[in-house]
């Protein structure tokens, strides 16, 4: 079966909410379509501007620096989002999309070489990877590093989620060596970048790197990962992409919808506020939960099945309002040309073995993806 899960569908039905404990702090996840979108649009009565305390558990422990633009409010958020904004629309420039193609096609090719490919880590993270190079304008090589962080770049041996120094020295060398000898690339970027008629600090240039390299990462690794084993849990799709190719966008939202990587992300209540009978008290945080919004019988028509040519899909995968998500044009073209190039060059998608991924938490427990997943991919 296709590993997605909702677990929300009780609770989105009767109340509305669900209060979940993460870490000691109980939070109140917001959990039909229209109430998160409302929530998510209003940012002076659920804040942004909460460092560490946007990411659901909040992430003190793995990072020592702000995350930017993304922990930020309104008209912060909008200058600060000016800066990284021309990066990620590289997306759309027809040179970056050959590049994606060119990689795509080349992983794929080596996949079909071979009798059986692990999907997760040895296919969409190299993907990923390579491909954040193009976006940010720097070294292919610089993949290398990337890929050997492994599918979390917070995740350190041993298993424990613990401040990412190996992400920050990283980081902090790179900016030290464009402060010498700038280039075109996303650090000299930063660090030669004009806020409101200053430079930014090296904490803020952090800020945004930090960003960059944690939030697109294991959302398009299992993104990647999911689409494939859907496809080859269910081969009558490919062969519905394959007949039109037409329809690889909208069965590219379907995905996007349905495989949503993560699952919540956090506000914080400046006030006292009332939600569904539950007050969430002045500093208190609430979830603005993507994964059930994507599921409301009330916005999509029989939400658990995957429809392919779902429209309208109105899902929030990458967010809404103010802060939508940045990497959004980047994801969809790699989505776009994966299906785009299986439809082209892959005969059928064989699962070999597969590994869910499971978040648990004290009041939910929701499939979200492949720990592992080994496919055998046929050329045509």
């Amino acid at each position: 079966m296709p590993a997605f899960s909702d677990p929300f569908q009780e609770a989105r039905a009767t109340t509305g909410v669900m209060q979940c404990p993460f870490h000691g702090e109980n939070i109140t996840m917001i959990l039909r379509h229209e109430d998160v979108r409302k929530a998510a649009k209003d940012w002076q009565t659920f804040s942004s501007d909460a460092p560490f305390r946007v990411p659901i558990p909040s992430e003190e422990d793995v990072r020592s620096m702000r995350q930017l633009p993304i922990e930020t409010n309104p008209p912060e958020h909008t200058d600060y989002r000016a800066i990284a904004e021309p990066f990620f629309q590289r997306a759309k420039d027809p040179e970056m999309i050959a590049k994606v193609e060119s990689l795509i096609q080349g992983m794929l090719a080596a996949a079909m070489d071979r009798e059986h490919t692990e999907i997760v880590h040895d296919f969409a993270l190299p993907i990923q990877s390579r491909a954040l190079t193009y976006l940010l304008n720097t070294s292919e090589k610089e993949a290398e590093t990337w890929i050997g962080w492994g599918i979390h770049v917070f995740k350190v041996t041993g298993g424990e989620f613990k401040k990412g120094t190996v992400l920050e020295d990283y980081l902090n060398a790179k900016f030290d060596e464009a402060e010498k000898q700038p280039g075109d690339d996303f650090f000299s970027a930063l660090v030669h970048a004009d806020f409101r008629g200053r430079k930014l600090t090296r904490e803020e240039c952090l800020g945004f790197a930090n960003l960059a390299f944690a939030g697109g990462r294991d959302t398009i690794i299992h993104t990647i990962s999911c689409a494939l084993g859907y496809l080859g849990e269910h081969p009558e799709a490919l062969e519905y992409l394959r007949e039109d190719p037409k329809r690889i966008t909208l069965a590219s939202e379907e995905f996007f919808r349905v495989f949503m990587p993560l699952t919540q992300i956090g506000r914080v209540c400046p006030q006292d506020t009332p939600i569904h009978g539950v007050t969430v008290k002045a500093g208190e945080r609430v979830g603005l939960c993507w994964a059930s919004a994507n599921f409301d019988e009330a916005a999509f028509p029989k939400p658990a099945e995957v429809r392919l040519d779902r429209k309208p899909n109105p899902h929030l995968s990458f967010g809404f309002g103010t802060h939508l998500c940045l990497g959004a044009p980047h994801a969809r073209l790699i989505l776009r040309t994966l299906l785009k190039l299986c439809c082209e060059r892959v005969k059928r998608i064989s699962v070999i073995e597969a590994t869910e991924r499971v978040e648990q938490e004290a009041r939910f427990e929701r499939t979200l993806g492949y720990d592992k997943l080994v496919l055998k991919l046929e050329a045509l």
